[in-house]
């Protein structure tokens, strides 16, 4: 049912950050005042798997979810979308990295079409009314991969590394939809951070040279739809590297 995605990938993208929909509106109808459902969108695997996320509130807690999607064109032909209820802490993962109290819905739309307008409407169903969240996005804008994985950073020559990377496994087709890198670089001189980023490279490895022998750097990469498409992943996990001293 997940082929393509990675689905703890996908949670810890949303923790991290992912892309809110603007709303086309909010509607409220409870005497009691219902949160409003707060909707992050985004495509991990271009174009195959798109996954909408929001928390559920902790004070006042909905009986029940109804989610609906259409092509904005065709709004009189709606489908539900399969709701993927919250786990306990959300995972081993989530728990480490959101609050143990946060509770997360998601709901999967498979196989939206391209360059097409999409509106989504998730309504939170209260026992005294309900609350709805309507926004409409188009997949090209909400493509966003998972970070590259397996950094490996080298020294192959005095004061110069090989730094490498593999892409995101989530990513469904690099042949069809290949991706660009940057890379960021930092280390810490006389009480201030240096950073220098590098890309975009289409190749998933890189020759860095005239490095400081003896100092600590920091790297990290992110990944990109080589044609622009969406956002940049987030950053992957840091790798840390200290240039060896040459022997005089």
């Amino acid at each position: 049912m997940f082929s393509h995605v990675c689905f703890s990938v996908t949670l810890l993208m949303f923790v991290l950050g992912s892309q809110a929909l603007d709303p086309l509106s909010t509607t409220a109808t409870s005497g009691s005042s219902p949160s409003t459902p707060t909707v992050h969108c985004w495509c991990a695997s271009y174009p195959n798997i798109t996954l909408c996320s929001w928390p559920e509130p902790s004070h006042f807690p909905p009986t029940h979810y109804v989610v609906t999607y259409s092509e904005r064109h065709r709004q009189s032909i709606m489908k539900e979308c399969q709701l993927i209820p919250p786990r306990s802490s959300a995972s081993a993962l989530m728990s480490s990295l959101s609050p143990a109290s946060e509770r997360l819905w998601h709901c999967q739309l498979p196989n939206l079409k391209l360059l097409t307008d999409y509106v989504i409407n998730v309504t939170a169903v209260y026992s005294g009314g309900s609350s709805s969240y309507l926004s409409s996005f188009m997949l090209e804008d909400i493509v966003k991969p998972d970070p590259p994985v397996d950094i490996r950073v080298s020294p192959y020559d005095t004061r110069n590394l090989l730094v490498e990377w593999s892409p995101p496994p989530s990513w469904s087709d690099l042949k069809i939809f290949p991706l660009k890198y940057q890379i960021l670089y930092q280390w810490e001189h006389r009480g201030s951070l240096k950073s220098v980023s590098l890309g975009p490279l289409e190749s998933t490895k890189v020759e860095l040279k005239r490095l400081t022998p003896g100092r600590e750097y920091l790297f990290q990469v992110s990944a990109k739809e080589l044609l622009g498409l969406g956002e940049s992943s987030n950053w992957s996990s840091p790798v840390k590297i200290t240039i060896p001293r040459t022997n005089s």
